[in-house]
C-alpha cells in the first residue's frame, strides 16, 4: 500500500538532520533567542499534530515552549553530614520535561485547555515542545474536548506526556 504524505513527513522526523547546515540547526538558534512561550501559525510536525487531535480551524492554537534539560538541581544543605548523604547530585525529577512544558503552557494561557504536545527539538540547554491548545468556549470546537474545570486535562494526566 502506498504511503501518505504524513507517513513521509513522520519518517523524516525519526532521524532529524542536526548538522550545522541543516534547517533544524538554524531553527534551534532562532528559538533560543525567542521567549519561552511563542504562538506559532502552523505546527512544525503536521503529522504528529494531526495524530494528536490538531485541526486547522479557529479555536486551535499551537504554542512552542521550552524546558531546561538536565537532572534536578537541589540547593546545598547547611547541616553537617557525610558528603555521600548530601543528596544533591543524581536526583531525577518526578515529572518528565514534556509534562512540565504542558503545565507551564496551561498556566500561561488560562483560558485555553491543553489538548496534547509533542517533541520538536533539543539542544545542549533546552528541550523544545509544541503544545496544542484548544479554546473550550469557541463555537467551532466540539464539546468533546471540554472538561469541567480549566486545565483539568493537564492535571489529570490526559495528554500523552504522562
Amino acid at each position: 500500500m502506498a504511503k501518505s504524505m504524513y507517513d513521509h513527513v513522520g519518517d523524516q522526523w525519526k532521524k532529524p538532520d542536526n548538522s550545522y547546515q541543516s534547517a533544524q540547526h538554524e531553527r534551534l538558534i532562532q528559538w533560543r533567542k525567542e521567549e519561552n512561550f511563542t504562538r506559532v501559525d502552523k505546527p512544525l510536525r503536521i503529522d504528529r499534530a494531526r495524530s494528536l487531535g490538531y485541526k486547522a480551524k479557529p479555536g486551535y492554537t499551537v504554542v512552542r515552549a521550552w524546558v531546561r534539560r538536565g537532572g534536578l538541581r537541589k540547593p546545598k544543605i547547611k547541616g553537617g553530614r557525610k558528603p555521600a548523604a548530601k543528596g544533591i547530585s543524581k536526583i531525577t525529577m518526578g515529572k518528565n520535561t514534556q509534562r512540565i512544558a504542558e503545565e507551564r503552557t496551561a498556566k500561561k494561557y488560562p483560558n485555553m485547555e491543553v489538548l496534547n504536545s509533542y517533541w520538536i527539538g533539543e539542544d545542549g540547554k533546552n528541550h523544545y515542545y509544541e503544545v496544542i491548545l484548544v479554546d473550550p468556549v469557541h463555537p467551532s470546537i466540539c464539546l468533546l474536548y471540554t472538561s469541567p474545570s480549566p486545565r483539568d486535562r493537564t492535571r489529570s494526566r490526559m495528554p500523552s506526556s504522562a
